[in-house]
């Protein structure tokens, strides 16, 4: 995901430079990442809710849930469904108005994690077979861009659903009716995005705004909690080699665990 704004050539000769001795404009070193920090239930209305500061790119989501209709294909499953918002006043470069290409792949990356590692378990959110079901919405919104909103996103999409409640309900005569307390979103496996940007053959973990402006591709691995890998995406117009793809895996296994444990525990 990359964007536009300009980068003076000195400033991008100078963090080819740094990274090419192992170190970055930034201070950190290749495979640090900036200072998080998570948040959850910060929407008062919503079923549950969380924001993650990653360095200063910021992201808010909140779920909320829903009754409907399964999809006729998974008759026993609830549904999930993610979105993205880029608020214009994160970045110059977002604009009001229908998703956009950089809107659109965010939102996908991180359901795709949240779906392949089985995050939620959809089967205890039927209600009636075939007929009624939980709906799960998750709304991501940037509020404020500096780089890596991917790792930023699904971070805090995963703590707003380990956030979240399902109220208490039963059926009477094939109609759900509400009742009083709420349960907690059956959760199951927990993953985590780890994103680095190549720059000058060399890969950099979590990637700020300039980082992004001046990396030749990025790419995004999804661990589930036993670290195994449940999605990958590139970005970028540039390549990269097998042996830059498993030297990515090895060293995102450790920092999936790091941050896994740091958004669980918040």
């Amino acid at each position: 995901m990359t964007f536009s704004l300009s980068v003076s050539r000195i400033k991008q000769r100078q963090i080819a430079k740094l990274i090419a001795d192992g170190k970055r404009l930034d201070g950190r070193g290749l495979t640090d990442y900036r200072e998080i920090k998570v948040e959850k239930g910060v929407i008062e209305r919503a079923e549950g809710s969380a924001r993650v500061y990653l360095g200063r790119t910021q992201v808010l989501v909140g779920v909320k849930i829903g009754i409907g209709e399964p999809f006729s294909d998974r008759p026993n499953e609830g549904v999930l469904t993610v979105n993205s918002e880029l608020v214009p006043l994160a970045s110059p470069e977002f604009e009001a108005g229908p998703p956009g290409e950089e809107s659109i792949e965010l939102a996908r990356v991180v359901d795709r994690g949240i779906r392949e590692s089985g995050a939620i378990d959809l089967e205890k959110l039927c209600i009636i077979p075939g007929k009624k079901v939980f709906i799960v919405f998750v709304d991501i919104y940037v509020l404020n861009h500096d780089g890596n909103l991917i790792d930023a996103s699904a971070m805090a999409a995963l703590a707003a659903l380990l956030n979240t409640k399902l109220f208490n309900y039963e059926v009477v005569d094939g109609e759900v009716k509400i009742k009083p307390g709420f349960t907690k979103l059956p959760i199951r496996n927990y993953p985590i995005a780890i994103t680095s940007a190549e720059i000058g053959g060399k890969l950099v973990v979590d990637p700020w705004l300039e980082e992004e402006e001046v990396m030749n591709s990025r790419i995004t691995l999804i661990f589930e909690k036993d670290g195994r890998i449940c999605a990958i995406q590139k970005g970028g117009g540039g390549t990269l080699t097998k042996d830059q793809i498993i030297e990515a895996a090895h060293i995102f296994q450790k920092k999936a665990e790091e941050l896994r444990k740091l958004v669980v525990e918040s």
